[in-house]
């Protein structure tokens, strides 16, 4: 019997899915995880694998058009066995019943991200297993379990965490006006003239999100210079340490972590507007502004960062840049963002006007690091320099609190121990 390829559930509050790319078509064979389509949901890029093993008997979904969860995307069987195209359909009153299945599922037993694997059930999940999971932001939709009946054990998580650490690298970070938030596509090196250039879901999201938030706060800048020597030499001491656990100690935990000591002393700024008032939020959950390449940019939250040490920070930098790239992030994980990094210097930009992630009160943008001539204590000196350039909602904070703000994450990255 056929086995149908159904959209799984990908995020809180998702309720369906733009296809955006078949990665087989028709008649293809395909094995049993192995990616078998692209979808898009609130600018999430997801890559959906096959639950069995077989041939690609009938494509139900088009590309380009939305899916509700719970509908059937493919069938997957034996070559030349028919297909029941007619019980497919799944309606929408069956896709709530999916949704709210999955959901009473997550609060007896898992977190979010662990509640189901694409068409398939992941069967018991030890306490073991979700632990370390959950430790590491592992979606257990990923990993292939050994166990009896396919069951993710503890030596599986732990396989998948070891090689997902050897792909790491530096986050190429970038949400400020100008060429580096723009796809490499829309370079006119790339073009013809006349070319028309179809829009993609990410980057009508971006789009829409950039005139929605420059049409709804007042955007002000305020911009100081960052002595990074003390940060440098520190990240110089400790990288191969660091390496020894599988993390790569990038700039981008130092600023992160930097950005935290500034939140924990103006806690305004941790806040967003509303009609009622100025909300500030409990949690410290940072956003970093992700390069995609040709895809455009995302920005990958983590929460309740005013938790984490510089190693944990760190941890969490890489995996949530990897995953990004690789297109393994959960809906969840762009959402509930506080403060967002954006680190255009990562392209050689040394100042840029970053526009506010809404409904966020602000945004730190990164300049490239320089070695520049500079006066200390009446004597020249020459150390590496940044510029941080801070936007802020104008309708929260006023010049000399944004001035203050700013000043603690400048202080705490040239006097790091």
């Amino acid at each position: 019997m056929a086995t149908k390829v159904l959209v799984p559930l990908l995020g809180e509050g998702v309720e369906e899915v733009t296809v955006i790319k078949w990665l087989k078509k028709e008649g293809d064979s395909v094995k049993e995880l192995e990616p078998l389509l692209e979808v898009n949901t609130d600018k999430v890029d997801t890559e959906i694998p096959a639950p069995a093993s077989g041939t690609v008997l009938k494509i139900m979904a088009e590309e380009g058009l939305p899916a509700k969860v719970g509908a059937v995307l493919a069938f997957i069987g034996k070559a030349g066995e028919s297909v029941d195209v007619s019980s497919s359909q799944v309606s929408s009153v069956t896709a709530s019943k999916v949704e709210s299945k999955v959901e009473s599922q997550k609060s007896a037993q898992a977190p979010a991200t662990f509640d189901m694997r694409p068409s398939t059930d992941l069967g018991f999940i030890s306490p073991v297993v979700a632990k370390i999971a959950a430790e590491h932001g592992v979606n257990l939709q990923n990993v292939a379990g050994t166990g009896l009946n396919g069951r993710i054990t503890k030596n599986d998580v732990l396989d998948y965490v070891e090689g997902r650490k050897s792909k790491v690298e530096e986050p190429a970070l970038s949400l400020s006006k100008g060429q580096a938030a723009q796809p490499a596509t829309f370079q006119p090196s790339n073009l013809q003239p006349g070319t028309l250039i179809k829009l993609s879901p990410i980057r009508k999201s971006i789009a829409e999100h950039m005139v929605m938030s420059k049409h709804t706060s007042p955007h002000v800048l305020t911009v100081m210079e960052a002595d990074m020597q003390r940060v440098a030499k520190h990240r110089s001491a400790n990288k191969e340490i660091f390496s020894r656990d599988g993390i790569n100690l990038t700039f981008t935990a130092y600023f992160m972590t930097a950005i935290v000591a500034g939140l924990k002393s103006y806690p305004i700024v941790n806040s967003s507007w509303s009609d009622e008032g100025v909300l500030v939020h409990k949690a410290v959950n940072l956003g970093m502004a992700t390069s995609l390449g040709e895809d455009g940019l995302i920005v990958p939250v983590i929460k309740n960062a005013d938790d984490l040490s510089l190693l944990a920070m760190a941890r969490s930098v890489n995996d949530l840049a990897n995953r990004a790239r690789t297109k393994k992030l959960q809906t969840d994980e762009v959402k509930g963002g506080t403060f967002t990094l954006t680190n255009h210097g990562i392209s050689g930009s040394l100042f840029a006007y970053p526009v506010i992630n809404q409904p966020q009160c602000g945004i730190l943008g990164v300049g490239a690091m320089q070695k520049r001539v500079v006066v200390i204590d009446d004597a020249i000196a020459i150390r590496p320099m940044i510029y941080l350039s801070f936007v802020f909602d104008h309708r929260i904070l006023d010049g000399a609190l944004a001035d203050n703000f700013l000043m603690k994450v400048k202080e705490t990255l040239e006097n790091w121990s």
